[in-house]
């Protein structure tokens, strides 16, 4: 923490203004890749966060009123200006988060996912009613906006978890306040400039930088009505009791630690592609990551010495460059975390196949970047690992994939269940029976086959179990569309 200094000091919107935060705490945003700091971000005081909601409360009557139609404009106005800015956007995100174009591109058109399902909020919204319940008289259902609702997003995709809130939320006629990730912050300001452009009114949308003060400050808000998160699951854990205890809606994202079984009839190129892929993507910095293979007979002896091999290979560098595979993680303390992940994991017992941490094995041009600034890890790959290992348990968020094995298909399943995460789980077979009993029997609310990241498209919910949700509406789809609207059933006799 330290005070302002020459670097720019971003700012907050409030009631549809840039303004400079009253705090003089300050933080610096620097690109993961070299260490170079981009711009500071506020650490913005409790008073500014309620001041904000208050300019969102006494905006919402205007925004409340405009019919659902005329605000499906803005939507439809949003989707182009996000089409028009994806490679700006892309480069925000991979300047501040680290992760490849190519990675920060697919993020950015997943958000735009969203607006697209959000632009169909007229229909989204419509209610129900039965005539001549009794004699003469009619009962109507209406669903109508919340109020004000705020979303607290994450560093690991600062353009695609606010667009899985906002466009939703204001579609049905809230006013949205969002705390973005003080680690990556500009890339959600950008967004708010092109909502602003689009046509948002003053106060409908609202962005306060700063860190757990004005998250506390929005979980106690009385004209508060919801709160979305997503971050790690003790987080989660209080922003659910301590939101839920102030009478508010939460839907709180969490952690997990994801499964991925592959069986010895699998095409085993193609399942090294698809858990490579999911487990060291981002960095491995994302909730549905495949952190722990469970290879199921004889599929480890063919399948291991690939993602060994593959993995050494990977090109890791600045997500700027083209030829990077896998960039940095987020922060000096981060890589520290998962390297001591890594060092705990050998002191457990288990084998480590590939060190991520060994220096000589890096391309040079990631020594040489590491040298200059850059959070750089390699994939790190253990094996023999054991169900009551940390490794298998907990979630590291970082390049590591923990290699287990199992006799059979049931054993397999029964290991990933073990788990007290149920975000996602994936099979890898060419055996529709074995596909069939995993879906079935799996304990996780997003499930791949042959897929190594099963989200799912906007329609349907982001669908976690376990401790990895907190609520029971979860994101996206129409559980998306309940958690921002109200029912109002009206009875009449005329």
């Amino acid at each position: 923490m330290a005070t302002a200094s020459e670097t720019r000091v971003i700012q907050n919107l409030v009631g549809g203004a840039w303004v400079d935060s009253q705090s003089d705490e300050t933080l610096p945003i620097p690109n993961p890749a070299t260490g170079e700091t981009l711009a500071r971000v506020p650490l913005s005081t409790a008073a500014e966060a309620h001041a904000a909601v208050a300019q969102a409360h006494a905006a919402w009557p205007v925004w409340r009123d405009t019919p659902v139609i005329e605000r499906a404009h803005v939507l439809f106005r949003m989707r182009a200006l996000l089409e028009a800015h994806v490679d700006e956007l892309a480069a925000s995100v991979t300047a501040e988060n680290g992760k490849t174009l190519a990675e920060a591109r697919g993020e950015v058109r997943r958000g735009i996912e969203v607006v697209e399902f959000a632009c169909g909020m007229p229909s989204l919204m419509q209610g129900a009613s039965l005539g001549d319940v009794s004699r003469g008289i009619d009962t109507t259902m209406l669903r109508v906006p919340l109020g004000v609702v705020a979303g607290i997003t994450p560093f690991n995709f600062p353009a695609m978890i606010p667009l899985w809130m906002a466009p939703i939320a204001l579609a049905a006629g809230n006013c949205f306040v969002h705390k973005p990730s003080e680690r990556t912050p500009l890339t959600s300001n950008r967004l708010a400039e092109l909502w602003l452009e689009a046509g948002l009114p003053a106060g409908a949308l609202s962005v306060t930088h700063g860190a757990k003060a004005v998250v506390d400050a929005l979980l106690s808000d009385p004209e508060v009505a919801a709160v979305s998160f997503v971050g790690s699951q003790p987080v989660a854990a209080y922003v659910y009791a301590t939101a839920a205890a102030h009478g508010k809606r939460v839907q709180a994202l969490a952690g997990a630690k994801n499964f991925v079984i592959v069986t010895p009839d699998a095409q085993m190129e193609q399942a090294a592609e698809i858990v490579l892929s999911s487990a060291f993507g981002n960095a491995g910095e994302r909730c549905l990551a495949s952190s722990v293979v469970v290879t199921v007979g004889d599929a480890a002896e063919r399948l291991t010495p690939l993602l060994v091999e593959r993995a050494r290979a990977m090109r890791v560098g600045d997500g700027a460059d083209s030829a990077t595979e896998m960039g940095p993680v987020i922060r000096a303390e981060h890589r520290v975390r998962v390297a001591d992940a890594i060092t705990r994991g050998l002191e457990e017992g288990a084998r480590l196949a590939l060190d991520g941490r060994d220096r000589t094995a890096a391309d040079a041009q990631v020594a040489e970047q590491d040298a200059g600034g850059g959070y750089y890890l390699r994939p790190s790959i253990f094996t023999e690992v054991t169900p009551e290992m940390s490794l298998a348990r907990e979630e590291i968020f970082g390049p590591v994939l923990s290699v287990m094995a199992a006799p059979t298909l049931d054993e397999a399943i029964t290991l990933a269940n073990r788990s007290r995460f149920g975000n996602a789980a994936v099979i890898c077979t060419t055996s529709g029976a074995a596909a069939r009993t995993f879906q079935m029997r799996i304990e996780a609310g997003m499930v791949g086959v042959n897929i190594g990241v099963p989200g799912p498209v906007a329609w349907f919910p982001f669908a976690g179990w376990k401790q990895s949700f907190y609520g029971d509406l979860h994101a996206t789809g129409m559980d998306a569309v309940n958690f921002y609207t109200e029912r109002r059933v009206i009875t009449s006799r005329w």
